[in-house]
This record gives structure tokens, sequence and C-alpha cells, in this order.
């Protein structure tokens, strides 16, 4: 076997640095997941506790959101100047900070507050923890490390439904429990290096980190050459950052990405996923019942999210996408009938969990995907940072317009009609990436980047 044949396989070896380096990614998501979740069951005992209503319940569930959005935006900039290490290292303290102090609050205002804290932990987590991993796995093992962040969210998620379904964990230690993790994510950081293609753009000694997470063997040279080409590339684009999303060849890329993040959460998911339990008990359902189907539909996300991923590259993202949500929007349509008919009693409780668990195996496993996947792909080299941290704001803002306004808007029209309303954004949803949305799967992040510069960003030009 000759020398060239065997650099690439020693380079690709998996070391423990790099498994490090995914453990801290999982845990980045798993909190994410986690934390946001955890607030679906824990509202039915903060609600007896406080003796608040639906205002407050609303006010309580977003204010992580509103948190991850100034937490998206900030840590972009932030990872850009200071580094990506240290930019973990500050997150993972903040998630122990906000855990323990949600958890400890006396009243409603301070829990709000506490929960902003950890939402500028989640935001942070999903703008810097996937990038990190990207810069420091190994190519043959980039993609699928980079996607323990999109399962760990899952399996936050799962977790979070388990734990407010036992109904014997009081709320506070609930929440309190994300903050063993988030040490552990802290402590496994103080192992890891920078990131080298960070401290090869600013001067430092990108060779040192490299080392620390290759085989001993493994040809620096040759990899630190391809990321000092890469760097370079960056730096002489004519079309760079925040100031490049305004470029008019680039802006059909901003409206793709931004308008299928406020589509995932459109879909109804974030409505199921954080409302679930309060939605059934408020509709006649026992407080057992809502979180068993809360498990129920925490692992359906789970199970579809990983069907989706294994099936994304053979079916194709557009496709997948088109495929799902039409049956996504029948689902809800179903769902809203059974409550504006009052089909919603005890002998339907099982077409109701079906119709649900239906939804959410059509909306995990189709749109939610898109969501953070896009953001890697469909923005120039350049802009690519700017325009993912747009369109997790994007993402994260729509996501706190709902959590806000979904139980006023279900008092004020019904949970039928709400329903309803959340089916037709998913229908507009269709029209919209029908017109707009290419065919990623199978084209090269350089050939997208080609397409964008010649004004053939159109499904009919892939």
């Amino acid at each position: 076997m000759s020398r060239t044949q065997e650099l690439p396989r020693q380079n690709d070896r998996l070391t423990g640095s790099v498994i490090v380096v995914a453990l801290v990614s999982a845990i980045s998501g798993l909190l994410y997941g986690y934390d946001t979740g955890i607030i679906s069951g824990a509202l039915l005992q903060i609600g007896d506790d406080f003796g608040i209503g639906h205002v407050w319940e609303q006010t309580i569930t977003a204010s992580i959101l509103v948190g991850a959005v100034i937490g998206a935006l900030t840590c972009s900039r932030l990872a850009e100047r200071r580094g990506r290490h240290g930019t973990l290292l500050l997150i993972g303290i903040v998630f122990v900070v906000g855990a323990v102090a949600a958890s400890l609050s006396p009243e409603p205002i301070t829990l709000s507050l506490s929960r902003l804290v950890l939402g500028f932990a989640v935001g942070g987590a999903t703008q810097t923890a996937p990038v990190y991993v990207a810069e420091l796995a190994p190519s043959a093992y980039r993609g699928r490390l980079v996607l323990f962040f999109q399962i760990a969210i899952g399996v936050g998620i799962v977790i979070a439904t388990i734990v407010g379904a036992a109904e014997v964990i009081d709320w506070r230690l609930a929440i309190g429990l994300a903050a063993v993790p988030a040490g552990l994510m802290f402590l496994l950081m103080l192992r890891l290096p920078e990131s080298p293609r960070w401290l090869a753009r600013e001067g430092g000694d990108a060779r040192a980190a490299l080392a620390r997470v290759r085989a001993d063997d493994a040809d620096l040279d040759q990899e630190l050459h391809e990321i000092e080409e890469n760097v370079k590339e960056e730096q002489e684009a004519s079309t760079r950052g925040w100031a490049g999303l305004k470029k008019a060849w680039v802006r059909p890329a901003l409206v793709v990405g931004c308008g299928l993040a406020v589509f995932t959460q459109l879909s109804g998911i974030e409505m199921i996923v954080y409302y679930t339990p309060t939605i059934l008990t408020d509709n006649g359902f026992g407080d057992s019942t809502a979180l068993r189907v809360s498990v129920a539909l925490g692992l359906t996300y789970l199970v579809a999210q990983l069907v989706g991923l294994a099936i994304i590259d053979r079916v194709g993202r557009r496709r997948l996408t088109l495929v799902t949500l039409p049956f996504a929007a029948l689902a809800l349509i179903v769902l809203g009938t059974f409550f504006a008919t009052g089909h919603s009693g005890k002998s339907m409780v099982p077409w109701i969990i079906a119709t649900l668990v239906f939804f959410m195996a059509c909306t995990a496993g189709g749109i939610q995907l898109m969501g953070w996947l896009t953001g890697s792909e469909i923005y120039p080299l350049a802009t690519r940072a700017a325009g993912a941290a747009a369109q997790s704001a994007s993402l994260w803002g729509t996501n706190v317009l709902i959590t806000l306004t979904l139980l006023s808007l279900m008092n004020a029209i019904g949970t039928g009609p709400t329903f309803w309303l959340y089916a037709l954004f998913n229908v507009v949803a269709f029209v919209f990436l029908y017109r707009k949305m290419p065919e990623l799967t199978g084209h090269s992040l350089e050939q997208i980047e080609d397409h964008l510069q010649k004004g053939k960003f159109k499904p009919a030009d892939f």
C-alpha cells in the first residue's frame, strides 16, 4: 500500500479526544432537548404551586426561547471573535447557573428570568457545538459526529417526557437535574483544544491543537495545508459575514433558509412538544394520561428523526419535506375536527393519540430535520456563519411568538380551530418550499454556491 493511501486513513482514525468532542456535542444537544422539553410536564405542577394562569405559563415556557434567540446571535459572534472552545466553556457554565437558578425560583418572575439565562445557553449551543465538532472531526466521520447533536436533542426530549410522566419527581428537581450533564460538559471541554481552523485564521498554533485530536502517525502537514487554503479562500471572498447576506445573489439562500426555519415552527411541532399535557388536561384528559401521551410523542420524535436521517440522502431533502407536509396538515385537520365537534371524550382517546403520533412522525421526520441541516449547506462559505445565525434566530423567534400566544389563542378561538390554523401553515409551507427550495441532496457545497452566483437557485435549476 502506498504512502498516499495510508495517510487519509491515519488522519481519519477516531481518537479518544475526538470521541470526547462528540460527547460534548451530544450533551449540549441533550440539554437543548431536555431543558426545552421538561417544561411540558412541569407546567402542571408549576401552575398549582404558583397559582398562575395561561398567561404566566406561556411566559415561563417562552422565556427560554427568548434567551435562545439572544444566545444564538451573541455566541455566533463570540465564537468567531474569541474561539469555539472558550465559548463552549461559557455555555457550560451558563447551563449550570440557569438550571440551578430555575430550580430554586420562589415565584414566576424569577423562574422566567432563570429560564431566559438557560435559553442563552441553549441558543449558544445550537450555534457553536456543531461547528466545533465539524472543525475537529476527521473528514470520514464528520457527518455522523455532527448528527450526534441532532439525535441527542430527541433523546433529551424523551428523557424530559419520561421524567414528567413519572409524576413522583418535583418540578424543581426535574429542572435542576440538567445541571449534572451541564457540569460534565464543562469538565470535558477542559480536556479539549481550540478549533485548529479558528487558530489558523487568528494566527495561533493550529498544529498543536490538531495534534491533540489526531493519531500519532497522522499527516498533520497535509491537513493543515487544507485548513490554511480554506481560511485563505474565506478571507479573500468579496462577500463576507453579515454584510454579505445583503448581496442580491445571496438573498435567495437567505429567503429559503429563514423561510424554512419559520415553517419548522409554524408546522405545530413546538405546540405539541410544549403544551400537549396542558391542551389535553384542559379538554378533560387526566394528568397521568396526558403525561403518558407526551412520552409517546417524545419517543416518536426520536424514532422519526433517526429514520429521517437514515433516508434523507437517498430520498432527498426537498422530496422528503414535500411528501410529509401534506400528511402533517391532514393530521392537524383531523385533530381539529375531533375537538371542534366534541368528539374528544374517553371513547376517542385512542384515535386522538394515534393522530398526534402520526403528526409527530410526519413532522419530526420531515420538515423538522431541515431547519438545522440547511443552515450548514445553502450559504456561501464566507457568509455561512452569519447565515446560520440568521436562520437560527428566525427559528427561535418564531418559536417565541408561538409559545407566547398559543394558549391565549386556544382560549380565544378554541382548540379545534387552532389546530386548523396550524394545518393551514403547513399548506402554506408546502407551497413556499415547492416554489423556492431546490433539491440540495447530491450537490456539493461548492456546486450550491455556484448556482447562487449564477442566479440559478431555484428548483428547476437543480
